[in-house]
């Protein structure tokens, strides 16, 4: 039990320390913080790893510094995620005095959550938590109201790798089919009817048979836990009895549509013909067996991703995010204005979208009126869990001649890592891993960012959607406000329209293949009641914080 905002006990999970981590989370049994350095260089960092990223050396040690640090970015989380864990709360990144980029996820304590700020100087204070010891921060009462320096952007530009060859995949392969089943809230299918029902229709829609398709492709494999996946390749093969050659189903590929950079790489190769991908997610009927206690979900420790988050009460994206988006307002000096529009525009093209979740038209006072869900988060500014699957077909480029609708072409990929792949070590203004894999597209593309005439960009939050139009290039870094001009920039029959189905805002979270379909319709003109007119070129974009990865389509 804590006091986590003055007044609030929680019950934590703990972290469970791997032996990598172990020394980190006791380190603090007698009051003092330490984290990972270098002997032969003197680089600090966190987590531990095995080796020195600047001199590759291999002698790491646990060294003490001062727990002094600056709050570098936060959130009022106003959501309950967590039994024992009572919001309002702040979840926080902060950056060590002894080196900025060495940065925390962690709870302000002992402090008003109204007071916290960008800049704030602050202190670690020590929670012990059955065996391990949790560094919280509150207010460093030495620094008389004084701002601290703030973490500074980097050019992640700098790791860009030119092309391996001039030849390229993309220009080997085609999408010559969708398909996307029923969509929406808590409809209790189960998920791999949701596929089958995807399946066949992008099957079809490609004018082909099943006994066609020799490869199948999905994200992220099977993790049936929270709703997020059909559960992997075996139950849809088992369902189809397809017999592929190839197959592919995990998570640490290129973000979700790394499923069908895979399948392009696949048929480029001259593995397949025709793939097969999906993705599905059955997430609105999970968390409501949860609720009616029809789905237990596993106890014990935070590990994997959540080891440094989920003790601290950041269990959602939401709160990650949140962090980078109130960085991103404090460097550039903007308010949730451009978030807001954001959103009003994604329900404008959801109006004129049958197929969406969420049709009733909004205001921007309606967006403010809206609660706070994780600052400067508020209700409008997530997406929509829901259930439901979309699927499509890649094949090879020498076959679609015989298909029944135009090809969609493949003009250019990105998917270079170039940030970190941490939600707080590295990249700041921004969602993580949006700006590396939009530098690494353009790089594989005459085509420039003024080429493209209608954007599919990933909206898990509002921000994402903002991250992902300022990393590829449409505007300039901290710009997106002047672009957005209050919705009228990105609307339909603006300079970029940005998601005219409504994006996972507000037509629902199909967890970035919605986006894919999207511009396969906007590229064959299919689109009705939100056609962009003479759509010749579209960006595609999904994922952030792990990797991600970008697409250029373009008609035939």
């Amino acid at each position: 039990m804590t006091d986590v905002i003055g007044h609030t006990s929680v019950t934590r999970i703990a972290p469970q320390p791997t032996l990598a981590t172990e020394p980190f989370w006791h380190s603090g049994a007698d009051g003092r913080l330490r984290v990972a350095r270098c002997r032969t260089c003197g680089k600090r960092m966190h987590p531990p790893l095995p080796i020195c990223a600047r001199c590759r050396g291999r002698d790491i040690e646990m060294s003490e510094v001062s727990g002094k640090a600056v709050v570098a970015g936060f959130t009022v989380n106003e959501q309950p995620w967590l039994p024992g864990f009572p919001p309002p709360y702040v979840v926080a990144i902060v950056a060590l005095d002894e080196d900025p980029d060495v940065r925390l996820t962690t709870n302000m304590v002992g402090c008003d959550p109204a007071s916290v700020h960008v800049g704030m100087r602050v202190q670690v204070v020590f929670e012990r938590a059955e065996d391990v010891w949790l560094p919280l921060f509150e207010p460093d009462p030495d620094a008389a109201g004084e701002p601290g320096p703030v973490p500074q952007p980097r050019d992640v530009g700098v790791a860009l790798r030119p092309m391996a060859r001039t030849e390229k995949y993309e220009d080997k392969v085609a999408i010559t089919g969708v398909g996307q089943s029923r969509v929406g809230r808590r409809l209790m299918i189960d998920p791999v009817s949701l596929t089958v029902d995807a399946c066949l229709e992008a099957v079809a829609d490609a004018g082909l048979e099943l006994s066609d398709i020799d490869g199948l492709s999905t994200y992220p494999g099977p993790q049936l836990e929270g709703g997020f996946s059909e559960g992997g390749l075996s139950g849809v093969e088992e369902a189809l009895r397809i017999h592929p050659t190839w197959v592919n189903g995990g998570s640490e590929i290129p973000g979700q549509l790394g499923s069908v950079m895979t399948a392009m790489l696949a048929v480029a190769a001259g593995l397949c013909k025709h793939v097969l991908c999906y993705r599905t997610v059955w997430q609105a009927s999970h968390s409501h067996m949860q609720r009616t206690g029809r789905w237990r979900p596993p106890q014990g420790r935070a590990s994997g991703m959540a080891e440094f988050r989920l003790p601290f009460g950041a269990s959602s994206a939401a709160n990650w995010i949140a962090c980078q988006a109130s960085y991103y307002m404090h460097h550039y000096g903007v308010d949730r204005d451009v978030l807001g529009w954001i959103a009003v525009t994604a329900r404008d093209g959801a109006v004129r979208n049958p197929e969406a979740v969420y049709r009733e038209p909004m205001t921007i006072e309606d967006y403010y009126a809206a609660r706070m869900v994780s600052s400067p988060f508020g209700l409008f500014d997530c997406d929509v869990p829901v259930d439901g699957s979309v699927a499509c077909i890649v094949s090879a480029a020498d076959t679609v001649a015989d298909r029944p609708k135009p090809a969609v072409l493949v003009e250019a990929c990105g998917t270079q890592i170039m940030e970190r792949l941490s939600w707080d070590q590295d990249t700041l203004t921004h969602l993580p891993q949006s700006l590396g894999p939009s530098k690494h597209l353009w790089s594989r593309t005459a085509l420039r960012p003024d080429d493209v005439d209608v954007a599919l960009l990933y909206d898990g939050f509002s921000f994402n959607a903002l991250s992902w139009l300022e990393g590829l290039g449409f505007c300039g870094y901290g710009e997106a406000t002047d672009f957005v001009d209050g919705g009228r920039g990105i609307a339909l029959g603006g300079r970029l329209p940005l998601n005219p189905h409504g994006g996972q805002l507000s037509a629902g979270r199909l967890h970035g293949y919605g986006f894919l379909r999207e511009a396969v319709l906007q590229l064959r003109g299919e689109a009705t009641g939100r056609q962009v007119e003479n759509a010749r070129v579209a960006a595609v974009s999904a994922g952030g914080g792990v990797p991600s990865g970008a697409m250029l389509l373009r008609s035939a």
